[in-house]
């Protein structure tokens, strides 16, 4: 079931060297929605930009579906 609103609401996505997350918002700064998921590197090897793009690349649509069902919204 969809929810329901009047107001403006925003959706935001937020990329890091280790962490990807989508949140869902109003215009009054109510958040609906705010997973996120964090990539961990093997002990003493550090973030290299290729494995953290990969884990982004493939975790965004998971976390976009996760962030809609949450907030109850669809696109």
């Amino acid at each position: 079931m969809a929810r329901v609103t009047n107001k403006v609401v925003s959706l935001g996505i937020e990329g890091s060297a280790n962490k990807i997350g989508i949140g869902i918002v109003d215009e009054d700064g109510l958040i609906f929605a705010n997973p996120r998921y964090t990539y961990i590197t093997p002990p003493g090897t550090g973030f290299m930009p290729k494995e953290t793009a990969e884990h982004h690349r493939t975790k965004i649509l998971e976390l976009l579906r996760k962030a809609l069902d949450e907030a109850k919204m669809d696109l």
